[in-house]
């Protein structure tokens, strides 16, 4: 398991290209036949992908969580983004078409994942945080899910968002978890910008073109910096960051928090005056 200590805003002021790359972004996630798991010290939080082929891959907590098992002290939220596969918990199998979401609570001991056509795999993306509560395991398709239309052509930022681990959805302790697809011709997400101090965030952006990129938006307002982030790739945003973004092309991308609060009317605006 990869290692991500915490930031702070001071620090960041400072860093190179590469140094911001290497605290804040995460790449090769999804290598067929094997699991990527990064551990950040922004809220405790693990963001991961698990693309199983031949063999089926288990969750494990290994030595980093200090636990017997992965779900000990955690929840999980996953999403497929590939090929259908199928998440076993507890031996009860839970199959995911693209885009289909997946919450696992805590306790649930054995967590395994498998694709259901070894040359066509699924990807299964993940985000687990603290949790102190147990709450069922719950499956919510797309096809389920309510989407919000929001945004307009003339600013670039039509878009639908599903929302599935909330407080009126897929029940949790404190992960939030959900997706925004962009509709072709709309390159910015996010803007003008927001931030919330009792939560971090991360986005997976995905369904990009292999030379389509996203400069993702990010630091304090009045001193930001960018990553530039190709298809398949997560950032992590502490919650000291904005998160935006504009693309190349339209693309799509999965957001997740995890903190203190566990709710969406926390946001802190922030003036398009005010962005440095």
């Amino acid at each position: 398991m990869d290692i991500r200590y915490a930031t702070n805003p001071e620090e960041t002021k400072h860093y190179t290209t590469e140094k911001q790359r290497k605290e804040f972004l995460i790449e090769g996630l999804f290598i067929p036949g094997d699991m990527h798991l990064t551990y950040t010290h922004h809220d405790r939080v693990i963001i991961g992908g698990v693309c199983p082929t031949e063999n089926t891959l288990h969750l494990n907590a290994g030595d980093t969580l200090k636990t017997d098992y992965f779900l000990e002290r955690r929840e999980i939220g996953i999403i497929n983004i590939g090929e259908r596969g199928t998440v076993i918990v507890e031996g009860d199998n839970y199959e995911l078409e693209q885009k289909d979401c997946l919450y696992i609570g805590l306790g649930n001991k054995e967590v395994k994942f498998k694709s259901e056509n070894d040359g066509k795999p699924a990807k299964f993306y993940l985000v687990s945080s603290l949790a102190h509560k147990e709450y069922p395991v719950q499956k919510l398709t797309i096809n389920r899910a309510e989407p919000v239309h929001l945004g307009s052509i003339e600013e670039s930022n039509e878009r639908t968002i599903y929302k599935y681990i909330h407080a009126d959805g897929l029940q949790s302790c404190q992960l939030m978890m959900g997706m925004t697809l962009l509709k072709p011709n709309n390159m910015w997400n996010t803007m003008p910008a927001h931030l919330h101090d009792r939560r971090m965030e991360a986005y997976l952006y995905f369904n990009m073109p292999e030379k389509g990129r996203v400069f993702h938006f990010m630091g304090e307002p009045n001193e930001t910096r960018h990553l530039v982030v190709s298809n398949e790739q997560a950032v992590i945003s502490p919650s000291w960051s904005i998160h935006s973004g504009c693309g190349t092309s339209n693309y799509t991308f999965i957001w997740a928090m995890a903190g203190e609060n566990y709710t969406f009317i926390d946001m802190e605006a922030v003036e398009m005056s005010k962005l440095r």
